[in-house]
This record gives structure tokens, sequence and C-alpha cells, in this order.
């Protein structure tokens, strides 16, 4: 595992040097899901394909990357569930209603107005995903994703796998700059899930290995993260 981890973190800083260096994000993206440039076009880009068009229900992850995507889904009446951040909460996950959004879209799908005006829900009160929208760092065109390293995406998916919400059926996409793109080899373990599709400003790449983890997998969860994470707690609990 510790090849592994050392192995995707070496994906990680070539790609942050080479997107700030590229001029694809701005200087602070290091460490960080980054916020790059053209992301506008990412949420047109996505907005065009079938599977977008027929989604009702849309999950994403609250970083500033996909704010775009987020704004779009509430302007064309989709139902958003956003992370709460790191899943600080036994409901951890923000409904974000388009018939009553309360504020405009712009601001009811930032980290700030989801925190006035969304309500915090469990895994029990969902509703079935059509699309998961993730944040990366790295992505290849087999569709094989990597993070910052929190590991918070997985996990909200494992989730939603375990409750059913998640299926074979439900399409992973993940919005990025082309220099994201890498031809490297992204390792991958038994709590990784891949992407279906990647969206860039320049194009959407249609990925060919498509992956699902079973579920949470208590093995790579170290003690100190399910204390910090209310609802792996309560599970942990239950087993």
């Amino acid at each position: 595992m510790r090849n592994i981890d050392q192995a995707k973190q070496a994906v990680r800083e070539m790609v942050w040097r080479r997107l700030i260096d590229g001029g694809g994000a701005p200087v602070d993206s290091y460490g960080k899901i980054p916020g790059f440039y053209g992301a506008e076009a990412t949420a047109v880009g996505l907005a065009e394909l079938d599977v977008w068009q027929r989604a009702a229900t849309v999950k994403a992850n609250p970083d500033y990357a996909q704010l775009p995507v987020r704004v779009r889904a509430l302007k064309d009446g989709k139902r958003v569930y956003m992370a709460v951040p790191r899943m600080a909460t036994l409901q951890p996950f923000y409904l974000l209603d388009p018939d009553s959004p309360g504020i405009p879209a712009e601001e009811a799908a930032g980290k700030q107005g989801a925190s006035q005006v969304a309500r915090r829900v469990g895994v029990d009160e969902m509703r079935p995903i059509d699309v998961v929208v993730c944040g990366s760092v790295a992505v290849n065109r087999s569709g094989a994703r990597i993070g910052k390293g929190a590991g918070y995406s997985d996990l909200e998916v494992a989730l939603l796998i375990e409750a059913g919400l998640v299926t074979d059926r439900t399409v992973i996409v993940a919005p990025v700059h082309g220099l994201q793109v890498v031809e490297e080899d992204i390792p991958e373990t038994e709590h990784d899930f891949s992407v279906d599709y990647i969206v860039t400003p320049d194009e959407v790449i249609p990925c060919t290995n498509s992956r699902r983890p079973r579920g949470l997998v208590w093995g790579d969860l170290t003690p100190e993260k399910i204390a910090a994470i209310p609802v792996l707690a309560a599970r942990q609990r239950t087993q």
C-alpha cells in the first residue's frame, strides 16, 4: 500500500507542477483539487451529453473547480447533492433543490451559500444518483483518477454504493483541465473508483475501464479517520 501511495503522490506532484507552470490554474492550486481555468467550458461540454440531459439527480464535490457544473445542474432543473466539506456531520450531504434555491444558483451552489440554504441529509434520505461529478487532481484515458489524497470522494461514493444509490448505471464524470489528463498509469486499490467521462474545456473523453468498489473498505480506514467522520463512526458501531 505504501508503494501505491507513493506512486499516486508522484503523479499528483507532476500534475500540480505541470498545471501551474503551464498556466492552467492559479499558483495556489498546489496541494488542492485545482480550480483550473476553463471550468465554465467543462460545464457546457458536460451539458451536451445525453447522460446529463437524461439525469434528474447529480452528486458533486464541493470543490471550486466543480462550481460551474453545480450551477448548471441547478439551472437545468436537476436535484443536486453536494458533499458537506470533510463529511463533518451525520448528514454528510447538502440537498440543493432547483425549485426552491432561495438565492441565485451561483450562490446556492457554493460552499457558503449551500450552508445557508440547503438542508443536510443522510444517505437514507437520498434518491438514486444519475451522475456523479468528482473533483480530481489527475485522470488518465482509461478512467483511473486520483484526488488530493484525503480520500473523501472515495468514501462518499462507497457510502452511496452500499446504500444502492450509486450503481453500474450511474455515470461518473471528472471535469478537469487538459493538463490534468496524463498518459501514465495511475495505481488503483480496492476502494478506488474510475470515471466514465473526462470533460476538459476542449473535449469530452469517454473512458474504457469502468470500476466501482463494492462499498466501504474498512481495512483501509484508520481509527483516526473513522473517528473524524461521524457517519463512519456511527456505521462502525452497528457492524
